[in-house]
C-alpha cells in the first residue's frame, strides 16, 4: 500500500504555504509507485 512518508508529509506543506504567499493554493499531491498512487486529499493530509 502506497503511503506518504514524512519527508512527502513536510515538503507539501513547505510548499503548500510558499505557494499560499503568492495565492496560489495546492489541491492536491500525489505520491505514484509501480502499482499505486495515493492522494493527500482524500486521505485529509492538505
Amino acid at each position: 500500500v502506497a503511503e506518504p512518508s514524512f519527508a512527502d508529509e513536510a515538503i507539501t506543506k513547505r510548499l503548500k504555504d510558499a505557494l499560499a504567499l503568492v495565492d496560489i493554493r495546492v489541491l492536491d499531491h500525489f505520491i505514484v509507485t509501480a502499482g499505486e498512487s495515493v492522494s493527500f486529499a482524500e486521505h485529509g493530509l492538505l
